[in-house]
């Protein structure tokens, strides 16, 4: 029986460590724990009275909650690990009674320790293999603590990527240029470069998938609620004289297509054409009248 509820804690942090290397090393992979957790705060922010601050919060709290989940589960994992092995495994220091400190509690305090590398010393494992596993213990712990930081320096950047496009679509929507101004060399440019930034992207939605459950701000650095102007540009172009603008204005299309099927995929499941995914994306994102 002890050793049953060793394994099992065993099993706890292997899932809490498997979830961690398809979020943070292999984020391409669907599912995860991380994953169902992120989308069922987005969902329930969606059915708040305040909404659209509900959602603001959605993602940053979901970071929290997902953080908070790994750390409790390798706690208590590793905690059912030492628990069987109380009070003779360990070595207590003075003024400690041995027969006192041999509960649940006391083997998650010392996974506590452990995994937060304090080091206090007042209770600690004589087993040999006991011995082996705290010190992993305590690299699991450093460990998680640098993969969050990682995770929150690599999100962050991919919003502003996501804010910048938004805010340019912005502008030439604010500034739309004429039909005379698109078919030029100049314009081809543009519908080109916009190419390539919705392929950046869509890089980003496959890499950090999380940064989905972000508010993007306000209208003009929204996303959500530019994107359905990338079609309107790509159909103008398709049928320009110029024949740099229709190649470019096909590459947009491209670039568009595939945005739209990877949200469809991972985020949304709605089908449909590529219009029918960015309105969706839009409401979603309460930006559904912009």
């Amino acid at each position: 029986m002890e050793w049953l509820v060793t394994l099992a804690g065993a099993g706890l942090v292997m899932l809490a460590l498997r979830d961690v290397f398809h979020t943070l090393w292999h984020p391409t992979r669907r599912g995860g724990l991380s994953r169902h957790v992120m989308t069922a705060l987005w969902k329930l922010s969606q059915w708040l009275p305040l909404r659209r601050r509900a959602a603001g919060l959605a993602g940053p709290l979901a970071m929290v909650t997902v953080v908070a989940m790994w750390a409790g589960t390798v706690v208590v994992g590793w905690a059912l690990i030492y628990w069987p092995h109380l009070p003779e495994g360990f070595s207590f220091a003075a003024g400690l009674e041995p027969a006192e400190h041999s509960g649940l509690v006391d083997a998650l305090y010392i996974s506590l320790v452990t995994v937060a590398t304090l080091g206090l010393g007042d209770i600690a494992p004589v087993e040999p293999w006991l011995r082996i596993v705290a010190p992993l213990e305590a690299l699991v712990g450093f460990a998680l603590l640098t993969a969050t930081v990682s995770w929150v320096l690599e999100i962050y950047p991919a919003l502003t990527r996501r804010r910048a496009l938004a805010l340019r679509l912005s502008q030439l929507q604010r500034n739309d240029p004429s039909p005379l101004r698109r078919d030029s060399a100049p314009g081809a440019g543009v519908l080109e470069s916009l190419a390539a930034e919705l392929a950046r992207i869509s890089v980003d939605f496959l890499q950090y998938p999380e940064s989905y459950y972000f508010h993007e701000g306000e209208d003009r650095t929204s996303l959500a609620a530019r994107v359905r102007y990338v079609a309107d540009l790509a159909d103008r172009g398709v049928g320009a004289p110029h024949a740099d603008v229709r190649l470019a204005a096909a590459l947009l299309t491209t670039a568009l297509a595939d945005l739209a099927a990877i949200l469809d995929q991972r985020f949304l499941h709605g089908g449909g054409t590529v219009r029918d995914v960015c309105r969706a994306y839009a409401e979603d994102h309460g930006r559904g009248g912009s």
